[in-house]
């Protein structure tokens, strides 16, 4: 059986291109989605994942209608290869029930690996060179240590609040919190 998922992104969208060429395919069934590629949650591609058995091909009129990454499309077919589920898209015309098909594909998840590996190698590569030059990686501190002994000064008066301290410092709460745990012992009061 062929299932249809077609996919707009704003509900002001329309689903006619996707559902002729699904239709004239010869989906028997299509289930349509008006939600954004970037959202995780998306009822009607779990529904039509569920619904498809062993045998049937989910066809799509674009690759980017069912996966935002090619990460996440190849995680999505590889899913559907595991269920003996075929996967078809009209654009592109990758069917991975044929040999062609699958070979086009992992070709396509060969090079997704070969981007994820190169971008892992500047990162580091990257990293290496900034350490060389005494730079350390992150986000810099907010609180150098003069202000983080100031800090544990001003916590000593009870009338300070810890609020009134990271105000004073220009920062917040929690971030004082990071740096001083034990500022957080001293919002505690005992009657």
């Amino acid at each position: 059986m062929l299932v249809g998922y077609a996919r707009v992104s704003t509900k002001d969208q329309k689903t006619e291109l996707q559902m002729d060429a699904l239709k004239g395919m010869g989906c028997e069934r299509v289930f349509i989605e008006k939600a954004s590629g970037a959202q995780r949650e998306r009822p009607e591609l779990k529904a039509a994942l569920e619904f498809v058995r062993a045998g049937d091909t989910i066809v799509v009129w674009k690759m980017d209608r069912l996966a935002r990454s090619l990460k996440q499309l190849i995680e999505t077919v590889e899913g559907l290869q595991h269920r003996e589920i075929g996967f078809r898209s009209l654009t592109e015309a990758i069917d991975t029930t044929t040999p062609g098909g699958r070979l086009v594909f992992h070709i396509f998840a060969s090079l997704a690996e070969f981007e994820r590996s190169i971008i892992r190698e500047r990162t580091m590569a990257g990293l290496a060179a900034a350490q060389a030059r005494g730079r350390l990686g992150g986000r810099p501190r907010s609180l150098n240590e003069r202000d983080i002994a100031l800090a544990r000064t001003m916590l000593a008066d009870e009338k300070i609040t810890v609020a009134e301290i990271a105000n004073m410092l220009g920062g917040t709460a929690s971030t004082l919190y990071r740096y001083i745990p034990a500022a957080r012992a001293s919002t505690i009061q005992y009657d």
